[in-house]
């Protein structure tokens, strides 16, 4: 029987644009550090899926979602998620712009990464979200 640490821990990305799809997962790779276990990135590209993954899985370790998405932007999608779901994971959102960052204090968001997505400091983020959420749970 896998106990919790060596499962994957689940991250969830949603935006409407695969290649910001892309770009997250190549970014995290399968490891975002050394003390955690390796990750699983599942992805959405609409509010309905979104909803729908969570209504089947809260067990995400992280979900980041793109604020730039569209028609349902991730600032509002994270907001609900926030009011709809109790003990929602963690959400990063990433924002194109620096002043963008009031509305992910809105939404709930516990992190923003900006676009163009940094390759360093994403990691690092998600990584810091992850044990946070795995201690929780734990």
């Amino acid at each position: 029987m896998t106990n919790m640490s060596e499962a994957p821990a689940k991250v969830l990305v949603f935006s409407d644009d695969r290649n910001v799809r892309e770009q997250i997962r190549l970014t995290l790779g399968r490891k975002v550090a050394s003390d955690l276990p390796d990750i699983e990135v599942f992805e959405v590209a609409t509010q309905g899926a979104l909803l729908r993954a969570l209504d089947t899985d809260l067990g995400y370790a992280l979900m980041i979602f793109d604020g730039n998405a569209q028609p349902s932007g991730g600032f509002g999608l994270a907001h609900q998620v926030k009011e709809e779901y109790a003990d929602s994971p963690p959400i990063m959102l990433l924002i194109s712009r620096e002043a963008d960052a009031w509305l992910a204090t809105w939404a709930r968001a516990e992190a923003v990464a900006p676009f163009p997505i940094d390759p360093v400091t994403m990691p690092q983020q998600a990584a810091n979200l992850i044990r946070a959420r795995l201690a929780q749970v734990a």
